[in-house]
């Protein structure tokens, strides 16, 4: 299982209407056959069943949880890649290693500790501690990885390796976050107690990537408060590579109106088109999203593979619609009313119509 990502972040000066947007491409070149699910969870099931790694969820008792939806780098997982929840907050994995060692111990993988959070973090700082308590409960000793998480107001960075952790707050107007080593090291806002920060964490753990930087794809934020989701899904298309990107995911992030979160649910960004998930009061989302019984792939994925290629130019037509359309919506409302409880439901329906 990989759960790489390669992932980029523009901060709300630069975004219209003030948002935060987080996209992220899933990486991973040795399983672009593997499908990526979406799930929703209500607050009912977030909790529910294992974990990936083999821990006991017993951190995810007490307190109210939270609505979630998920990524799923491949079937099977109770946890996620990628997800986020009904207060805005978004959460990303973007390098693992040393995980396949933690299944069947008692342990945490990255997939249950972007699921546990999200269910509990009301804030991004809340979601930097809980990722960091629920490392230093049941992180793996081989296991190192980094997360990404964000809400309308800020991004943060999390290193982590066995049961230490550091995080860094972006304080970059936007940022190119590749996937492959640990991210933080000598700007440390939040650790693990008694973590000495005079030395780069990364290297300190024999894990040190490039440093995240501007190195960007696609449009590039100007700064002027003009940057968009469709910008965001430009650029995951630009950085997309057909031999190793998997699903892509967008957040926008609103502090003042209703968050909106895109998947394609396909491989491959360049080739694909997002699909868009609001918390609304009751949503429900296509099952052609989800592995069913005795099979490898979503009914999504395997009707996108045997696609005509004239299919993709519609498409990314009604993509554009659909932006425009819940764009004009959020600049009227500023909750999401019941009608668009089957937003995303509707779109990945509407989608495999004309691969049929």
């Amino acid at each position: 299982m990989s759960s790489n990502g390669d992932c980029f972040v523009v901060l709300p000066a630069n975004c219209a209407d003030g948002s935060l947007i987080f996209g992220r491409n899933a990486e991973d070149a040795t399983a672009a056959s593997v499908a990526s699910e979406v799930c929703f969870y209500d607050v009912s099931e977030v909790l529910e069943g294992k974990t990936d790694g083999g821990a006991a969820d017993s951190e995810a008792s007490g307190g109210d949880a939270l609505r979630v939806i998920l990524q799923k780098p491949q079937p099977g997982l109770w946890g996620g890649d990628f997800g986020a929840n009904e207060r805005g907050v978004a959460i990303g994995l973007t390098w693992a290693a040393g995980e396949e060692e933690a299944k069947g111990s008692d342990c945490l993988l990255g997939t249950d500790i972007v699921r546990l959070t999200l269910a509990k973090a009301s804030d991004v700082d809340e979601a930097v501690d809980r990722i960091g308590a629920l490392i230093a409960t049941h992180g793996h000793d081989n296991s190192k990885v980094n997360f990404i998480a964000c809400d309308s107001a800020a991004a943060w960075f999390v290193s982590c390796s066995g049961k230490v952790w550091a995080a860094e707050k972006l304080e970059n107007s936007f940022l190119r976050l590749p996937s492959g080593g640990l991210v933080v090291t000598t700007t440390v806002n939040k650790s693990s107690e008694g973590l000495d920060t005079s030395a780069s964490f990364a290297a300190a753990h024999d894990a040190e990537a490039g440093a995240p930087g501007e190195d960007w794809c696609g449009p590039k934020p100007a700064g002027d408060g003009t940057y968009t989701q469709h910008d965001m899904f430009e650029t995951l298309r630009a950085a997309s590579n057909p031999n190793s990107s998997r699903a892509a995911t967008v957040s926008v992030l609103s502090g003042k109106g209703i968050s909106c979160h895109w998947f394609t649910g396909t491989p491959n960004a360049a080739e694909s088109v997002f699909k868009p998930f609001v918390f609304a009061p009751n949503p429900r989302i296509s099952p052609l999203t989800q592995v069913q019984a005795e099979s490898d792939l979503t009914l999504l994925h395997k009707l996108h593979s045997q696609r005509k290629p004239a299919a993709l130019e519609h498409l990314r037509s009604l993509e554009r619609s659909c932006v425009d359309e819940l764009n004009n919506y959020f600049s009227l409302q500023d909750h999401a009313s019941d009608e668009l409880d089957e937003l995303l439901k509707d779109c990945v329906e509407a989608e495999v119509k004309f691969y049929r």
